[in-house]
């Protein structure tokens, strides 16, 4: 006789139809009669309210429109078979194939000297004349030593200021030590210097193409712009930027020589100018950045000058432009809704360090200061040029293990799972964005930080949301384009 406490199992059997399992997915209310669902992958799909609640209830019918996409999509499984399964940890182990090799970008800041005053300056540079801040041949060579015992087959070598070039001698040491040793490590080694342009000699310039070394250097926009914010001293930095970038280009190759912009609240009201600048010298391409939270930019105020929706609509104007642009038949890139498509229309990973999960700091960047401290990024760099040596790794005198595998990694590799983070965790751009703790900390004196309040989320929810719209309600050069773009 059954027992009259406990009720049969088959009594708490819900209705739903036993036809297929969900797998994992993350999903957010797009407008008030749909839904978009978002796989572990990033694959995603756009589903009618009635649709979505039959799919989550189980009942949606395979007859139904959407069943075959959310089967093909990895929403669903409908067999015993593990292979759905197995191609989607294929799919998420791709996607997380940045994590090979470990730590793969190299940064060397070879002095803080610098011939230029920028009031935006996220590093905190010195003078011409102080040369205790350069970095020494034994700090240099230690520094490679280290560089060295990294996993990675592939690494990139980059030389950071300050103005690198003020230490020439110190590149091409650390140049030459690389050379030396690369093949007997089995080591394949890319060199890019980040400099003004503005002190670059015939001599280093005969280096750099000995070395099939990029250059990778600063624009900010037209002339007015540009020499606002890149001040130096006797003016023309806009002029000797341009001047020097031609003979970049004819001594390197035109496509050996990259800029970068920072934008600023001079520069949101001049997005369009900013984008038919950089295609006026001949790039093919632009990043449109935000002001970073760190060094002079946050002394001077200028960090803090406009809020994450002022740069979205500037960053849509520039957007608008670039894929004007593109339809006329010029090709140009924006880099960053690059990156962003990779992760949205792909199945690969991306290099691109600050939208990683766990965060790229020392897992995937880390940088050598010229006083031989080690940091897990470039911004932890600038970070103790504030009095903040939170994400110092160590210094050059210690072992490998002790740099990367010593408490501060650990607790940044802890703290920059995004799948695991609040306001994180659930939302459906997870796969597409990544977690920032360095941020974060300069921003909010927390290593995870509040979603809600975060600067970093406001930014990339709002680009990531305008690119869906784009790829939905765009036309169908819009759609093309952005594929291509995603497949470069």
């Amino acid at each position: 006789m059954r027992s009259q406490l406990f009720r049969a199992p088959e009594d708490f059997r819900s209705a739903r139809c036993q036809a297929y399992t969900l797998l994992p997915f993350r999903f957010m209310r797009w407008n008030p009669d749909e839904l978009l669902i978002v796989n572990e992958v990033g694959e995603y799909t756009f589903l009618e309210n009635a649709t979505f609640h039959q799919f989550v209830d189980g009942l949606l019918s395979n007859s139904a429109p959407a069943y075959s996409d959310l089967k093909s999509q990895h929403f669903l499984s409908d067999s015993d078979s593990t292979v759905p399964v197995e191609l989607l940890a294929l799919k998420y182990r791709t996607k997380k194939h940045f994590l090979n090799g470990f730590t793969r970008l190299h940064m060397f800041v070879v002095t803080l000297r610098c011939d230029h005053t920028c009031a935006y300056c996220q590093v905190s540079r010195v003078t011409e004349d102080k040369e205790r801040f350069d970095m020494s041949s034994q700090t240099a060579t230690r520094a490679v030593g280290l560089m060295f015992q990294s996993p990675a087959p592939e690494i990139k070598v980059e030389f950071q200021g300050g103005e690198p070039m003020l230490n020439f001698e110190m590149v091409r040491h650390i140049v030459n030590l690389c050379e030396a040793r690369k093949e007997a490590a089995d080591k394949q080694i890319e060199y890019v210097v980040t400099t003004n342009l503005s002190r670059l000699s015939d001599t280093q310039l005969d280096f750099l193409r000995a070395h099939n070394i990029c250059v990778s250097t600063s624009l900010d926009g037209p002339e007015a712009l540009h020499d606002l914010h890149r001040r130096r001293r006797g003016g023309e930095s806009y002029r000797t930027t341009i001047a020097n970038l031609r003979r970049v280009r004819e001594a390197l190759g035109h496509d050996r020589v990259a800029a970068l912009m920072t934008t600023t609240e001079a520069s949101l009201k001049y997005p369009k100018e900013i984008v038919d600048e950089y295609i006026g010298q001949g790039f093919d391409s632009i990043f449109l950045r935000s002001i970073s939270p760190y060094g002079f930019a946050t002394r001077s105020g200028l960090a803090a000058a406009y809020d994450s929706q002022r740069f979205l609509d500037f960053y849509k104007v520039a957007l608008a432009r670039i894929l004007e642009v593109n339809c006329d038949g010029t090709d140009f890139v924006e880099v960053f809704a690059q990156i962003l498509l990779r992760k949205m229309l792909t199945p690969f990973a991306t290099g691109y360090v600050d939208l990683q999960s766990p965060a790229g700091a020392g897992i995937s960047a880390v940088t050598y200061n010229y006083d031989g401290s080690v940091y897990a990024s470039d911004e932890s760099r600038m970070l103790a040029e504030m009095n903040d040596t939170s994400f110092r790794l160590g210094f050059v005198t210690d072992t490998y293990d002790e740099l990367f595998g010593g408490e501060t990694l650990r607790r940044i590799v802890d703290t920059s799972c995004a799948e695991a983070l609040p306001g994180c965790s659930q939302c459906a751009f997870v796969p597409y964005c990544g977690a920032d703790p360095v941020y974060h900390w300069a921003t909010q004196g927390d290593l995870v930080g509040h979603r809600p309040t975060s600067g970093f989320c406001s930014k990339n929810m709002g680009i990531i949301r305008h690119l869906f719209d784009l790829l939905r309600g765009g036309d169908e050069f819009t759609r093309n384009l952005f594929l291509r773009w995603a497949t470069m």
